[in-house]
């Protein structure tokens, strides 16, 4: 999920998900606000879990928001979500500030699931100009051979 968080926004929007049928950090969602990172919300009946990306002021960002899509959940929640596309290019941003290899892993699913439906044009463009194009390739090699063995990126 994309969202648009302001530290004031952070008791209302964690109301949203009652402990009930989620877990949500109220001081992780603050941390994510503050930082420009993600969060992440639980489903622990179901073992879902959503990846909430904060909003941050930045030509990649607004883009992201801009090619959100809208989604009604059970119950009739609407949320909106970031598209296959950009949820990869976060992970590769992810993965290149922290080197954690569940970005990849994630990365690899949504190809996987996706599969020929992935923009690759709009993906070349944002991966040059976030300067992910050489890890962006790695893992495109890696997904074509479906070498899952490894995580060696290098």
């Amino acid at each position: 999920m994309i969202v648009e968080l302001t530290i004031s926004d952070v008791a209302q929007f964690c109301r949203s998900f009652p402990p009930e049928g989620f877990y949500l950090s109220t001081e992780t969602v603050r941390t994510a606000i503050l930082e420009k990172r993600q969060f992440n919300i639980l489903v622990p009946a179901t073992g879902l879990k959503f990846d909430v990306f904060v909003l941050n002021d930045t030509a990649f960002d607004q883009s992201l928001f801009s090619r959100r899509k809208q989604q009604e959940l059970d119950g009739g929640l609407n949320a909106w979500f970031a598209t296959p596309e950009d949820v990869i290019l976060k992970k590769l941003v992810y993965y290149k500030e922290g080197e954690s290899d569940k970005h990849i892993r994630d990365i690899l699913g949504v190809l996987k699931i996706q599969g020929s439906s992935i923009d690759l044009d709009y993906l070349a463009h944002w991966t040059n100009q976030l300067d992910l194009t050489e890890l962006w390739h790695k893992v495109l090699v890696r997904s074509e051979y479906n070498n899952t063995d490894t995580d060696d990126l290098s």
